[in-house]
């Protein structure tokens, strides 16, 4: 005889278990048989609980689990298929893609407010126990969520607690403040489901032009490599458990060395280059990810040109997924590709081809087999998992190699708890996002993060700090709201005794039609023309604290020169900025990438190489304290 327990989980969703009287464990009938499957049974090992499930999957539910991509979200958290809005209104909703394509992993992009995300959620799960066969629990991951960025790959942080971006941390370099960090994400995540990390990032910064250098721990392997590790421990604890995130670290082997620092998301880049021969020394973050147990490992889209057998991108690519990451290296975990190699995305009148470099002849079956060929378990931003089926049925898959994927997809669920409780409680998700005490945090790091670069001379000491509530001041690209508690904000630079103002590192975009490309920070690191004359008119104009987001190096000589006071930050707001300026906080940082001298001294210096510019104009490590 068997019973219903109900469960109420807040407001949205309660889940029923059923539970034996022969023992009264609890357990969810996700198969709907009225019995406990092996599965479903918590006190079954996990080998035996994910040999049951493969056991009862079809082929194409096997080859749904192979498939992550977004979905986007109702601003009320419903389910409904109503328009999508904004840069990802071309997004499928999730019912779709569990229903259709028989997925059970789910990347998310825009996101509502923290009540709104936590109630999708829910529903999503809801939707996957009631409307599935075997009701297995979904998936749900994310880019980072933590970051005081604007960067496209930095998703606004909105609700979530706002600290440096992970350039910051480096200019820090304390493990215990990474893991600290870590750990309030993770529970901010779990508080809304955010099952997976889509990061870190353990690419090295050897190219300064590269657009995603902001997310990177900067350009030397060793202080990289300690803050990965405490990364992952800090999202994954020491072992993958219900109280974890997993984390899927970027991109092996190793994506910093991009050719001219161009992107290869797009078709005008298409391999990584190592004119020093230092194709090993990127591989040193990976290696304390390993030493970590990440749970996933996410290989980038280039071609490693020259260095393997064959010039075919990472995720296609055997001898380094195959030789040196599973055979090399003993990896074990999920491996998944970046977003979109398979099939060309078609955004309105815009068609974005398929990362597929060196393979772009192949069909779009033949890319989905030289890819799990290679070694992969999952295709990222993908939702084809029919060329999967008809490659087994047509004998040139063995359904044996689908399993072993699948395999380790379903135990990363089991080993998050998925299959106990995927619910969250609503209200729960409005008291841990953002919480107090993890909003000091963060903006402490922000503080913490600042790297004074110069700091010239005065009458008493050096011009910094500033005297507060002293001083006239004239602010630019800072809201002069925040800056009037600092002192009196005038209206000209001829009438203060002192400027402050923030720049970002420049950069030029590429011409193209594609919107995202445009979007991403590639070109010269300098600035130029009437951007360049009015900072140093400014500059001449009155005694000026200059501060630059450096989210790549910039090439800054002349400002360097004219500035009384140069700093650094990497993702804070104004307040943080001016905390420090005026002495309320220390800064804290040093340099964790060289400034180069000149664009001249970037085109010649190589990019597999670190700190390799010549005679640049702030070192690695350079930073000044108070």
């Amino acid at each position: 005889m068997i019973r219903p327990v109900q469960f109420v989980l807040g407001p949205v969703v309660a889940i029923t278990l059923l539970s034996a009287c022969s023992d009264n464990t609890p357990y969810r009938d996700l198969n709907k048989n009225g019995k406990r499957d092996v599965y479903e049974d918590s006190r079954e090992p996990i080998d035996k609980r994910i040999d049951d499930l493969l056991q009862q999957m079809t082929l194409e539910e096997k080859a749904g689990m192979m498939f992550i991509n977004g979905s986007r979200i109702n601003s009320d958290g419903s389910l409904d298929d109503r328009p999508g809005e904004g840069m990802f209104a071309f997004a499928p909703i999730a019912t779709k893609l569990i229903t259709e394509y028989n997925m059970t992993h789910i990347n998310i992009w825009a996101v509502p407010a923290k009540k709104a995300l936590a109630t999708w959620y829910n529903n999503v799960q809801k939707f996957a126990e009631e409307k599935t066969r075997l009701g297995i629990p979904v998936t749900i991951a994310s880019d980072p969520r933590n970051a005081f960025s604007n960067n496209i790959f930095s998703m606004t942080a909105n609700d979530f607690s706002q600290w440096p971006e992970p350039l910051g941390f480096a200019a820090i370099g304390d493990e215990a403040l990474m893991k600290q960090h870590a750990d309030i994400a993770r529970q901010e995540y779990i508080a809304v489901g955010i099952r997976e990390a889509l990061h870190p990032m353990a690419d090295l910064a050897t190219e300064p032009r590269w657009p995603r250098i902001s997310g990177t721990f900067g350009e030397d392997a060793r202080l990289s490599a300690k803050l990965v590790k405490a990364y992952i421990e800090g999202f994954q604890g020491t072992k993958l458990d219900s109280t974890s995130v997993a984390c899927m670290t970027k991109h092996f082997s190793g994506g910093g060395p991009q050719k001219e620092g161009l992107d290869p998301h797009f078709e005008f880049q298409k391999g990584q280059v190592y004119p020093g021969n230092n194709f090993n020394y990127h591989l040193i973050p990976f290696e304390a990810a390993f030493k970590a147990h990440t749970a996933a490992i996410m290989p980038y889209y280039g071609v490693p040109t020259d260095q393997t057998s064959e010039n075919v991108a990472f995720s296609f690519n055997k001898d380094i997924i195959t030789k040196l990451l599973r055979e090399k290296y003993k990896y074990d975990g999920v491996v998944c590709t970046d977003w979109g190699l398979i099939t060309d995305a078609k955004m309105g009148d815009i068609v974005w081809p398929a990362r597929a470099w060196g393979v772009e002849k192949l069909s779009e079956e033949e890319r989905v087999l030289k890819v799990i060929n290679a070694g992969v378990d999952q295709f990222g931003g993908e939702n084809c998992p029919q060329h999967i089926v008809k490659l087994v049925k047509d004998g040139k898959l063995t359904e044996a190699r689908i399993d072993q994927s699948v395999k380790r997809l379903l135990r990363q669920k089991f080993e998050l708890g998925l299959f106990e409780n995927p619910y969250i409680h609503v209200d729960r998700a409005e008291e841990v996002v953002g919480r107090k005490e993890f909003k000091e945090a963060a903006e402490a790091a922000q503080r913490r993060a600042i790297t004074l670069l110069k700091n010239a001379p005065a009458k008493t000491g050096n011009i910094l700090p500033l005297e507060s509530n002293k001083l006239k001041i004239y602010v630019k690209n800072v809201n002069t709201t925040v800056a009037a508690q600092y002192g009196q904000v005038v209206a000209k630079p001829e009438q203060a005794d002192i400027a402050i103002i923030r720049l970002n590192t420049p950069w030029y975009p590429v011409e193209t039609k594609n919107f995202f490309a445009r979007g991403f920070h590639h070109g010269d690191l300098d600035f130029k023309g009437i951007q360049k004359d009015s900072i140093l008119m400014l500059l001449k104009t009155v005694p000026t604290i200059v501060d630059i987001y450096l989210d790549r190096p910039a090439v800054i000589p002349e400002i360097s020169e004219k500035a009384k006071g140069l700093l650094a930050d990497f993702g804070a707001s104004d307040a943080a900025v001016l905390d420090v300026i005026f002495g309320k906080a220390k800064p804290g940082g040093k340099l964790p990438i060289e400034l180069p001298a000149s664009m001249e001294a970037v085109r010649n210096q190589k990019e597999d190489v670190p700190y390799d510019s010549k005679d640049p104009l702030y070192k690695f490590g350079h930073g000044l304290s108070y």
